[in-house]
């Protein structure tokens, strides 16, 4: 059974690090609800779900993705970009060790939400999380393990995937207005709806895509090529920068 790692809510996700959007009142109960609601639809695509060491006191731990890339059997941890998220490296690594080996970048900063993997293509958006020396650090780690690494440029956007995901079937669902589509080859560009900007990140977990509630036409798009498509109502853990993938870690 394919494996996908989370980790338990905080209730400090109030205090989550911003950089898009403006603060919004959070409800931590009703967030725990959905991300428990995230975590079964992880299960009902076949995967067991495995939480890493609860972070009671980090408010952005939720957001595993950050933290690591899971690459075959290695694990590459990541160096955040946000200062107050320093502690959860180490607890990300603790709890995949046991499944990988686990790899660790020299400097610069990376976020996981700014990589995107194509085949044997690392996609790396330059943010304000993620640097060029962190980028650089990526392509030592992962060059040996016979993976290429592209920087792109981000246009008005938190992380590389909140513009643009794999799909699957050859498939890229896009925001065109925030990453240019060209760049990535070997994928078909599907750009959302206009009125849909953050239409574009979506989970690619085994035979469907686990996608957020509040993107309707570009989900209807998305159902007319073929897609199963789950959709989970995310609305609290979207004021805090969230887009579905960055709430697990899924092995290949």
């Amino acid at each position: 059974m394919p494996l996908a790692f989370t980790r338990q809510l905080s209730p400090r996700i109030v205090d989550c690090a911003l950089t898009h959007l403006d603060r919004a009142p959070i409800d931590p109960d009703l967030a725990a609800v959905q991300h428990g609601n995230y975590e079964q639809a992880l299960r009902d695509a076949g995967f067991e779900v495995i939480r890493l060491p609860y972070l009671a006191d980090d408010p952005d731990a939720v957001f595993v993705e950050d933290t690591a890339l899971l690459l075959g059997q290695h694990a590459v941890i990541t160096r955040p970009g946000t200062a107050s998220r320093v502690d959860e490296t180490p607890s990300t690594a603790e709890g995949l060790k046991p499944y990988f080996e686990v790899h660790q970048l020299a400097g610069g900063t990376l976020d996981g939400g700014d990589v995107l993997r194509i085949g044997e293509t690392l996609y790396v958006g330059q943010s304000s999380r993620s640097d060029a020396a962190g980028t650089q650090a990526l392509a030592d780690v992962v060059g040996p393990l016979g993976f290429q690494v592209v920087p792109v440029e981000l246009g008005r956007c938190l992380h590389l995937k909140t513009a643009v995901t794999y799909a699957g079937e050859g498939t890229l669902l896009v925001n065109p207005e925030w990453v240019d589509p060209a760049i990535f080859q070997r994928a078909t560009p599907l750009a959302v709806a206009e009125d849909e900007p953050f239409g574009a990140n979506i989970v690619l977990a085994g035979d469907r895509l686990i996608y957020a509630a509040g993107s309707p036409k570009t989900a209807a798009e998305l159902r007319k090529r073929g897609f199963n498509i789950a959709e989970v109502d995310l609305s609290e853990l979207q004021k805090a920068e969230a887009g579905g993938t960055c709430m697990s870690l899924i092995s290949d």
